[in-house]
């Protein structure tokens, strides 16, 4: 209940990680989310700091709002939130539980930056069920978006 895919950027990972820790620059990327903004007044990338992102899930619908909390910010390093609602702000776990972590890592590598973009589902019962039936369509895809989205990230970095 886990996928990461690496994609080499030509650049060094201070360029890269400007763009990957600005969420509000996601919309540029992402397949699926097209736009985040910060809340509660924060304005850049800090433990702790809480944003929403607008998805339109696998490019089709339906469209909603996450809230989510960033849970690592070390730059030039890593970068990982927790999502903790979903549609219509519905909870997608109980209270204090976290079911979907993505996170951006990034490594001095060739002349260049290696970045791994993850995620993964906590092993609860619904999110097993939920894997079992549609993991094998869901994975592919995430990982195919997650590709997409290091290459526009890519292609953006490098020109």
């Amino acid at each position: 209940m886990r996928g990461s895919v690496t994609v080499h950027i030509n650049a060094p990972a201070d360029r890269v990680w400007l763009l990957i820790s600005d969420v509000t620059q996601i919309g540029r990327f992402s397949p699926e989310t097209f736009e985040a903004e910060w809340l509660d007044g924060a304005t850049g990338a800090t433990a702790g700091a809480r944003f929403r992102g607008h998805v339109k899930r696998n490019e089709k619908g339906p469209v909603y709002w996450t809230e989510c909390t960033v849970v690592a910010c070390e730059p030039m390093r890593k970068f990982a939130f927790e999502v903790s609602s979903r549609p219509f702000g519905l909870p997608i776990a109980p209270r204090n539980t976290v079911q979907l972590t993505w996170s951006y890592v990034l490594e001095e590598a060739g002349g260049g930056t290696a970045v791994t973009e993850s995620f993964e589902l906590t092993r609860t019962l619904p999110m097993r069920l939920y894997w079992a039936l549609l993991g094998w369509i869901r994975g592919p895809h995430i990982e195919r978006d997650m590709r997409r989205t290091l290459q526009a990230i890519k292609t953006v970095v490098e020109s």
